[in-house]
């Protein structure tokens, strides 16, 4: 028997719209270009000075104008500005790879103003708690560092500083040997560690500065302030804090299934954000909705074929899987020393059978009780399409009201969904 005859009697339900009214607090006018004016950034380089602008492999909103400021305003400030790649092992731990990364985010010297230089090889500065500490080479023979990145709640760890400056300074910027060092002793250890080698960085005073970024639920930027490299650990976790309260998070405290019709690299580390679904790598988290099946549909194209995460999903596609490169995807989980998110899971054929799997394997035998719900990704969670049974429970705290009649998911003659907001 096929598995397509298998899964053909699993009614899939029509869905209604929900939309949330997220908080969306945003930048005033002109503040961008004050926060990192010429004069904001004449006060931590001095002129004549080569400097390294270190840029992550997220899909930080309005990076490419952020990276493109700071490196206008370092050139009027008298220094010499270029970019490294601060990514650990992306890009398949290749100089060329992380580049490319850089590039499809929209950052490259034509973008930026400043030449981009790429490498792998580090500089060992000294240890912390017993760890080396190593430095991109590049940026540790320019005469100063400045960080970009955003702060925001980590998907595998708990600390003071999660995703964010001090965190790009000890596993970003350590390139792969770095970022290996820093995950020796496991997620549970890792807010210590990334604040002692971030720490001995920091120490050396190289690092000037790091231009911190907010973004609110919608995915812009409402937050940005440089800060001096003296005060990076201590500001971050107020930072931090602020991040968690403008997290998007799912109006269902429980799910049968979730459709996420893409994941990447370009929006978490694990493809997607495991505070927003409640799946984690790191067995020792807690939070979220409880999820029996979820189902992702489409690698980014901005990925590059790392499909970092699936393993924390139960179904997929064969699209998914036939992007999907080992090369970009296994040297995260070499570095960090967890397996659980490369897995594969369940491949299907198409997106239909890919959702009449998930919904066949949730255990509900009554197909008017299933609650279903399907998000563009974990970065879009203003308009979600939910089962009438999913709709039903919208936590009512929630900003989030149901729009329009119950209407069928739309599948092509091949058995694919058409993209959330025409994506």
């Amino acid at each position: 028997m096929s598995i397509a005859s298998i899964l053909a009697d699993v009614p899939v339900p029509d869905v209604v719209t929900v939309r949330q009214s997220l908080p969306r607090p945003r930048l005033a006018p002109g503040r961008l270009e004050e926060a990192l004016s010429p004069g904001a950034l004449a006060r931590v380089v001095r002129p004549g000075e080569s400097i390294a602008v270190a840029v992550g492999s997220r899909g930080v909103a309005d990076q490419a104008a952020v990276v493109a400021r700071v490196a206008a305003s370092l050139r009027a400030a008298g220094a010499e500005p270029f970019i490294v790649p601060a990514m650990g092992s992306h890009g398949g731990a290749t100089a060329e790879g992380q580049a490319a990364l850089l590039a499809g985010m929209g950052v490259s010297e034509r973008t930026a103003g400043a030449p981009v230089r790429s490498g792998m090889e580090v500089e060992r500065i000294g240890a912390a708690g017993g760890l080396p500490v190593l430095v991109d080479r590049l940026a540790w023979r320019a005469d100063g560092i400045v960080i970009v990145n955003r702060v925001k709640p980590h998907p595998s760890f708990r600390g003071d500083r999660e995703s964010g400056l001090a965190k790009m300074i000890a596993i970003g910027l350590g390139k792969q040997a770095g970022a290996q060092a820093c995950h020796a002793r496991g997620l549970p250890a890792m807010a210590a560690t990334v604040l002692a080698v971030a720490a001995r960085v920091l120490a050396t005073g190289r690092v000037r500065a790091g231009v911190a970024l907010l973004e609110n639920a919608c995915h812009e930027t409402c937050h940005v302030e440089l800060i001096p490299g003296a005060e990076i650990l201590a500001r971050e976790p107020a930072l931090l804090e602020r991040a968690r309260g403008l997290q998007p998070t799912l109006p269902f405290a429980e799910l049968d299934v979730l459709v996420l019709d893409r994941i990447g690299k370009n929006i978490a580390g694990t493809g997607f954000d495991c505070n927003v679904v409640g799946r984690y790598s790191n067995p020792a988290l807690r939070g979220g909705p409880a999820i029996a099946r979820i189902a992702a549909l489409r690698l980014t194209p901005e990925t590059h074929g790392n499909a970092n995460g699936i393993g924390l999903v139960d179904v997929t596609t064969r699209r998914v899987f036939e992007r999907m490169t080992f090369e970009e995807t296994y040297p995260n989980a070499l570095t960090s020393t967890s397996s659980v998110s490369v897995k594969i899971p369940m491949v299907m054929a198409s997106d239909a059978l890919a959702i009449r799997a998930a919904i066949r394997t949730a255990g509900v035998t009554d197909p008017a009780a299933l609650r279903l719900a399907r998000i563009r990704d974990t970065l879009s969670l203003g308009e979600i399409e939910a089962s009438p049974a999913a709709a039903a429970t919208l936590d009512r705290s929630a900003p989030a009201e149901i729009d329009g009649l119950p209407a069928p998911l739309a599948f092509d003659v091949a058995g694919d969904l058409r993209g959330l907001n025409g994506a």
